[in-house]
């Protein structure tokens, strides 16, 4: 499975996207949220639902700060497609035995691994 790739708004970078929320505060036009990878378009329900998960293990994603949901005005949490994928990787390294901590923890070294080849090959170009 692939996590990339992340559409980040200017001077972000991949690593701050895990807990990145472009929509707090913000309103984005109806045509930009069915191609954003960060809307957060999913209720917990529904993104269980679609990951085959429960809702505690999302909330165990969150306690491990693998992902940080956006909270609705109603204080209902919402997921993203980006954070749907990072939970379904968190799901096939538990499936594997891995406790959800150590998941997490795999799946944040291997984000930063990954900018920081991004970085090198740009650093080469430049």
């Amino acid at each position: 499975m692939v996590l990339r790739p992340v559409t980040l708004g200017p001077g972000a970078t991949r690593a701050g996207a895990l807990d990145a929320h472009p929509y707090r505060g913000d309103m984005a036009q109806p045509n930009d949220k069915f191609d954003d990878e960060n809307y957060p378009a999913y209720t917990m329900g529904r993104a269980a639902e679609i990951i085959g998960v429960s809702q505690d293990f999302l909330r165990r994603l969150g306690d491990a700060k693998l992902i940080t949901p956006q909270r609705s005005t109603g204080g209902h949490r919402r997921y993203s497609r980006y954070q749907l994928r990072l939970a379904a990787r968190a799901r096939e390294i538990c499936d594997q035995g891995t406790p959800v901590e150590a998941a997490c923890r795999i799946i944040i070294l291997e984000d930063q691994l990954e900018e920081a080849l991004q970085q090198n090959k740009q650093h080469r170009r430049n």
